[in-house]
């Protein structure tokens, strides 16, 4: 009975460390608040949390005595007397001081001191506006250059001898010395994506030449020559399958009446201005037809106007009737995209190169397409590292014409044999073959 006790017993004898101390700190605790209850003050305030944290206060400032001015505000600016026997003086205020109402900045001076809010917006302007191109071309018209025409002005010479052809001109100060290339980039206007890459992106001594019936063809105009390109206007001319190609309403016909072709001549020079020449549009047949072309000529030259032929034509027949008028003209040297496979334009473009290098200058004529544009647009970067100068084509149209009369003042300087040119029926005019003496004329004078 005793053992079975004790084992009952067993789990209650394992927890008497753990109660022992509980009792203990309980009686602890009873005595400490019976002490203070028997001898110190039983209220007791627990630490509340309730109002939170606050700031502490701000001293509030020391007010000082001020003096007080009434005077009228429109009175400007003076000054009161010191409150002691100090001197008054103009020690650290500013020479020149003004109030803000005078010192406003004019539009466009660099002065930008103040905020006066009125030159906010012309401040802004000044700063922000665009860089003027510094290849641009004066606008078009100028003074003196133009008359009524029957679309719009005509150009003509000025009464001081200035002529379109060279007013409206890019400037060139080249090396004489080098080889010299032009280009001339023809059909623009009709494809705005296109024109507008060959505005944008070929060197500005590339010229442009637009055809006569571009839409908003003096904006185009105005454009490119804001650009730097100087610029041509198309004439539409026959060409041999005329009229199932045909050039347009206006276009200058072989066998056309002097009338006719001067009426449709006027009317492509009216649609704009500020071109320098006129370039050809199509025309194989026109321009092989001498006589006509010397009609054409001989108006340009009067307007004082250039012409540039773009090579697919008869060369003889051009440069005849250019010298029967004495016009400013120019016949290219090669057309760059007949084939407009890129290799083929990049061997156009060599041989310019090569042409250049032989006779001193060439001159190159392309279309609007975009392979056209790129093409020059690409060659054109390095062209100066390989010895060569871009030169916009009436710069070498002038120097073509001043290399023709040196070369004739040449020749006329140099002695020549007198039988030399009239021994041989080959050395002489045709037309005074009849009048010749020579052993046919002898012949029919004698009854042979």
């Amino acid at each position: 009975m005793s053992t079975a006790l004790l084992r009952h017993a067993q789990p209650l004898l394992t927890l008497r460390a753990p109660l022992f101390a509980g009792l203990a700190a309980a009686g602890a605790l009873s005595l400490a608040i019976g002490g203070v209850a028997l001898f110190g003050n039983g209220e007791i305030a627990l630490p509340s949390a309730v109002r939170g944290v606050e700031p502490a206060p701000v001293p509030e400032p020391i007010q000082q005595a001020m003096r007080t001015d009434q005077a009228d505000p429109q009175d400007g600016i003076r000054f009161l007397d010191p409150d002691g026997d100090e001197e008054v003086t103009l020690s650290g205020v500013r020479e020149g001081f003004q109030s803000p109402a005078s010192t406003r900045v004019e539009p466009g001076s660099s002065d930008t001191s103040g905020s006066d809010p009125a030159d906010a917006e012309a401040r802004l302007t000044a700063s922000t506006a665009p860089a003027a191109n510094p290849n641009a071309l004066p606008a078009a018209p100028i003074a003196g250059l133009t008359e009524p025409g029957p679309g719009g002005p005509l150009p003509i010479i000025a009464a001081d001898g200035s002529r379109p052809s060279r007013a409206y001109a890019r400037p060139y100060h080249g090396d004489p010395g080098a080889p010299t290339i032009a280009v001339v980039i023809g059909g623009m206007g009709l494809n705005t994506a296109v024109t507008e890459a060959a505005i944008n992106e070929l060197p500005p001594e590339v010229a442009l030449s637009f055809a006569a019936y571009t839409r908003d063809l003096q904006a185009w105009i105005d454009r490119a020559r804001a650009a730097g390109h100087e610029v041509l206007i198309e004439a539409p001319m026959e060409p041999f399958d005329y009229p199932n190609n045909d050039p347009g309403p206006h276009t200058l016909l072989a066998d056309g009446t002097a009338e006719e072709n001067s009426r449709r001549l006027a009317w492509v020079l009216s649609r704009a201005t500020g071109y320098f020449g006129v370039t050809n549009y199509l025309g194989a047949r026109f321009s092989a037809s001498q006589g006509a072309m010397r009609q054409v000529f001989g108006t340009l030259e009067e307007r004082g106007v250039a012409f540039l032929h773009d090579g697919a034509g008869r060369r003889s027949t051009i440069e005849a009737a250019a010298g029967a008028t004495d016009i400013e003209y120019a016949v290219a040297d090669r057309i760059l995209d007949e084939d407009l496979s890129p290799d083929a334009i990049d061997e156009r473009l060599l041989a310019l190169e090569a042409l250049a290098i032989q006779n001193g200058s060439a001159l190159g004529t392309g279309f609007a397409y975009p392979a056209t544009v790129e093409q020059i647009r690409d060659w054109a970067i390095s062209l100066d590292l390989r010895g060569y100068q871009l030169a916009p084509p009436s710069a070498v149209m002038a120097r073509r014409r001043l290399e023709a009369r040196l070369a004739a003042e040449a020749e006329a300087a140099l002695p020549h044999d007198a039988t030399a040119s009239t021994d041989h029926r080959w050395a002489r005019d045709p037309n005074d073959a009849a009048t010749a003496d020579d052993g046919y004329g002898a012949s029919t004078s004698n009854g042979h």
